[in-house]
C-alpha cells in the first residue's frame, strides 16, 4: 500500500512539473507575441500637447539634455513619447538610425510639420521623393558640394572673396584705435547667404541680395510655429507666409529674365559655338534640363531653389560661429588651429592678396578636428523625422505602419558609450584612428553630423570648406575676446565679440 501511495505522489509531482513546464512555456510565447507586437515603452504627457511643452521648455534651458536622459534612463535608447501632435517613436540607438536611414522609400518617408511643408514649397529637395529626389540630389551634389565642384569649378575662390569681403569690413577705421565690436553670427550668415545666392542665381552682394536675406530671416522664423490661417498675418507664420510670397516673386524674376537672355543668346548662337561658356550656375542647370525625365516648371524651380537657400544659410553659419565659441573657450585649441593656418599662409609668401587653394584645404588636418568636434558637439540638426512606409521589427519591438519616428542625432554624439567624456569639446579625440575612423565610414549610425542614406546632406563637404577657409583669415588676420556671455543651446543668439 505504501508503494501504491509513492507512485500516486511521483505521478501527481510529475503532472504538476509538465504542467509547469506547459504553462511557462506557452507564458514565454505570449510574451514573445506581445513584445513583437509593442511599441517601446515611454510616456505621451498630457492629452493632446503630450510632451511637447516638456521638450521645448528644456531647450530653453542650459541645459537640455536631461529630456533625452531621463527617458534613456527610464526606457532605453528606444522610447515612444507624444510631441508636435504624434505619437512618436524616439530613437537615441545608432543600430536602429542607420537600418532607418538606410530604409528611405522602402520603410520610411521623409516627413516634416506643416508649417515646414508649406513654407519651403512641395517641390523643395527636403520633400522629394523616389527616383526625382535621387536625380536632383545627385545634381545639387554633383554641381555645388563635390570636392569636383569645389576645387575644378570656380567655388573655391567665391568662397574664398566673399569671406574676405566680410571679414575686411571689421577692421576699425583708421581714425579709430577701439576694436570693432562683431556680432559673429550675423555675420557668419551674411557670408553664407550670399555665397549661396552666388551660386544659385550668379548675384554679387548688394541690395537685391540685402532685401532677399530679410525676408528669410521672416520666413525662417516660421518653421517651428503654429500654422495658423494665412488671413492672421500677425502671428510669426502668417509673417512668414508672407515673406515666402516676396521670396517667390524674387525668384520668379530672376527666373524670367534668364529664360529672356537665353531667348536671346540664342539667336546668335550658331557663330557663337565654341565661344567662351557663360556662368553655369543651379539656375541654369535646371533651365538647362536638370530633370530632363521630367522637366521643372517655374513654380517647380522656385520651391528647389528656395529650399537650398535656407539649406546653405542657416546651418553652416551657426557652426562657424560655434567654432569660434569652443575654441575661445580653449585657448590651446585655438594656438594649434591659429599655428597651422599660420605655416599656410606663410608658403603664400608676401602676396596676401593670393586666395586659398584646394591642395591648401587638405592640409588643415587640425582644423578638421576642430570642424569634427563642433559638428558632434553642437549638433545644429538635432535629428530628423521619418514616417513608418511599413511594421518595423526591432529588438522585439514593432513600430506599426503610418507611426512618426524621430532619429536622434544629438542623443547618439554626446553618449558617453560611444565619445568618451562625449559632453566635452576635445578636437583631440579625433587624431584617435578609431575615432576618425566614423568619419570615413559615415559613423556607422555613431557619429551622423550631415545625416546619412540616400538624404545625406549633399553640401557637407562644401560646409566644410566654408567653415575651413572663415578660420583660416580669422585666425590669421585678427584676435578676439568675448564681449558678453551668452548662453549655448538650441535657440542661439548672436555670439558678441571684440575684434581687433
Amino acid at each position: 500500500m505504501d508503494s501504491g501511495r509513492w507512485s500516486l505522489q511521483l505521478f501527481d509531482v510529475m503532472l504538476v512539473v509538465i504542467a509547469g513546464i506547459v504553462f511557462w512555456e506557452l507564458g514565454r510565447r505570449r510574451r514573445t507575441r506581445a513584445a513583437a507586437g509593442r511599441l517601446p515603452p515611454g510616456s505621451v504627457g498630457l492629452p493632446v500637447v503630450g510632451e511637447t511643452l516638456r521638450l521645448i521648455a528644456a531647450y530653453k534651458t542650459e541645459d537640455p539634455e536631461p529630456f533625452i536622459d531621463e527617458r534613456v534612463r527610464r526606457h532605453g535608447r528606444l522610447f515612444t513619447t507624444h510631441v508636435f501632435g504624434e505619437r512618436t517613436v524616439f530613437s537615441a540607438d545608432p543600430e536602429f538610425n542607420r537600418m532607418v536611414l538606410g530604409a528611405e522609400g522602402r520603410a520610411v518617408e521623409c516627413s516634416y510639420p506643416s508649417s515646414i511643408s508649406t513654407l519651403l514649397g512641395a517641390h523643395s529637395l527636403l520633400l522629394m521623393r523616389g527616383a526625382r529626389h535621387k536625380r536632383m540630389h545627385s545634381l545639387t551634389l554633383t554641381r555645388l558640394a563635390s570636392p569636383a565642384a569645389i576645387r575644378d569649378a570656380a567655388l573655391l575662390p567665391d568662397i574664398d572673396r566673399l569671406v574676405r569681403r566680410t571679414l575686411d569690413s571689421w577692421s576699425s577705421s583708421p581714425s579709430s584705435s577701439s576694436p570693432s565690436r562683431v556680432l559673429l553670427l550675423d555675420q557668419a550668415k551674411k557670408i553664407t547667404f550670399e555665397l549661396t545666392v552666388k551660386q544659385l542665381v550668379s548675384f554679387d552682394p548688394g541690395e537685391w541680395t540685402e532685401s532677399l536675406r530679410r525676408e528669410y530671416l521672416l520666413l525662417i522664423e516660421g518653421f517651428f510655429s503654429i500654422p495658423f490661417p494665412s488671413f492672421l498675418s500677425f502671428t510669426t507664420y502668417g509673417r512668414a507666409l508672407k515673406a515666402r510670397k516676396k521670396v517667390e516673386a524674387a525668384l520668379k524674376e530672376v527666373i524670367r529674365k534668364r529664360k529672356q537672355e537665353k531667348a536671346a543668346a540664342g539667336a546668335t548662337m550658331t557663330r557663337a559655338a565654341g565661344g567662351d561658356k557663360k556662368r553655369k550656375d543651379m539656375l541654369e542647370e535646371l533651365m538647362d534640363g536638370g530633370d530632363e525625365e521630367e522637366g521643372m516648371t517655374e513654380e517647380e524651380t522656385v520651391d528647389f531653389l528656395l529650399a537650398l537657400l535656407v539649406a546653405g544659410y542657416e546651418t553652416t553659419s551657426t557652426i562657424m560661429t560655434l567654432a569660434v565659441k569652443f575654441l575661445t573657450d580653449l585657448p590651446h585649441a585655438l594656438a594649434l588651429l591659429r599655428e597651422e593656418q599660420e605655416g599656410i599662409r606663410a608658403k603664400k609668401g608676401d602676396d596676401e592678396e593670393q586666395p586659398l587653394a584646394w591642395s591648401d584645404y587638405k592640409s588643415m588636418p587640425f582644423t578638421q578636428c576642430v570642424i569634427n568636434e563642433t559638428l558632434r558637439v553642437a549638433n545644429i540638426i538635432s535629428g530628423v523625422f521619418r514616417r513608418s512606409m511599413t511594421d518595423i521589427h526591432f529588438k522585439g519591438y514593432k513600430i506599426p505602419k503610418g507611426c512618426k519616428v524621430f532619429i536622434s542625432f544629438r542623443a547618439v554624439h554626446l553618449d558617453p558609450e560611444y565619445f568618451e567624456d562625449a559632453r566635452t569639446f576635445n578636437p583631440w579625440r579625433w587624431q584617435n584612428n578609431e575615432v576618425a575612423q566614423l568619419q570615413q565610414t559615415g559613423g556607422a549610425g555613431v557619429y551622423t553630423p550631415f545625416g546619412g542614406g540616400s538624404r545625406l546632406c549633399p553640401g557637407y563637404e562644401l560646409a566644410r570648406v566654408v567653415i575651413s577657409v572663415f578660420l583660416h583669415y580669422l585666425v590669421t588676420g585678427f584676435s578676439w575676446e568675448e564681449a558678453e556671455r551668452d548662453r549655448l543651446n538650441e535657440f542661439l543668439r548672436p555670439y558678441s565679440y571684440r575684434i581687433d
